[in-house]
């Protein structure tokens, strides 16, 4: 069993702080940069850098607001229609991975009609370095102590500073589910034997299949607890995820 005495606060000057958890984010967009611009030169289509950046910051800014709204209506409906002037309060935390995902899908949308870019082609090399992204921003729930699991005597359970227990570290069997579907998605897209599309929702089936059982083993948000037969908000979404996933998935194999 691990005691997780990992300061959060990698520097501190006066009463600003450099935490671990924004910097992994910081280090998943860097990467998100690099691979998408890489990746782009596969296609009939290569981004430049500057179309790159334009593509981040078209993607970026939906999935923040939309990642906010789908957290406050979804997961703290009650308490945000109580405290309203708190919505926009989002360094109190708040942002949910399927708002944020549905946002960047709307502004990747708009940047291809813009440049004139099938979406499918700019989508199947997107969910690569965002499963890569992924995996860094839950090493940072990690060191902040956050998303933490249920409690469990399993030998590798982890003592976390807020929480009551050993708990299982369900931030990186996550950590551990993401860096799996980034070689398999890379994988399969350099082997270029996959139809246009099948990529982006490999990652859309596979990201709600894994999460769904891993569910299990995270500690449900207390403010909802379980909803629907013994499940969390969280696993009833990745049901309808992976259904949607799916659904797509078959008619992409379907059209010739």
């Amino acid at each position: 069993m691990f005691y997780n005495n990992i300061n959060p606060v990698l520097v501190s000057i006066g009463s600003i702080e450099v935490r671990y958890y924004g910097l992994m984010y910081v280090l998943g967009a860097i990467i998100f940069y690099f691979m998408i611009y890489s990746l782009s030169k596969y296609t009939k289509r290569p981004l430049t850098k500057d179309e790159t950046a334009e593509l981040i910051i078209y993607m970026l800014v939906p999935a923040i607001i939309c990642a906010r709204i789908f957290y406050v209506v979804v997961y703290n409906f009650a308490y945000y229609l109580s405290n309203p002037a708190e919505i926009v309060m989002l360094w109190k935390g708040g942002l949910s991975f399927h708002g944020g995902f549905i946002g960047a899908i709307i502004g990747g949308y708009f940047f291809c009609r813009k440049k004139k870019i099938r979406f499918y082609q700019l989508a199947d090399i997107a969910v690569i370095p965002l499963s890569l992204a992924l995996f860094f921003g839950r090493i940072g729930n990690f060191l902040n102590q956050e998303l933490y699991g249920r409690v469990t005597s399993v030998p590798w359970a982890v003592k976390f500073r807020n929480a009551e227990g050993f708990r299982h570290p369900s931030q990186l069997y996550e950590a551990i589910k993401n860096i799996i579907i980034f070689f398999v998605l890379l994988s399969l897209y350099l082997k270029k034997k996959l139809k246009e599309g099948a990529v982006f929702w490999l990652f859309v089936t596979s990201y709600s299949f894994l999460r769904f059982f891993i569910e299990f083993f995270r500690e449900p948000d207390p403010q909802l607890g379980y909803i629907l037969l013994g499940l969390t908000m969280g696993q009833v979404i990745c049901i309808i995820m992976f259904i949607v996933g799916a659904i797509f998935l078959v008619n992409i194999y379907k059209r010739k």
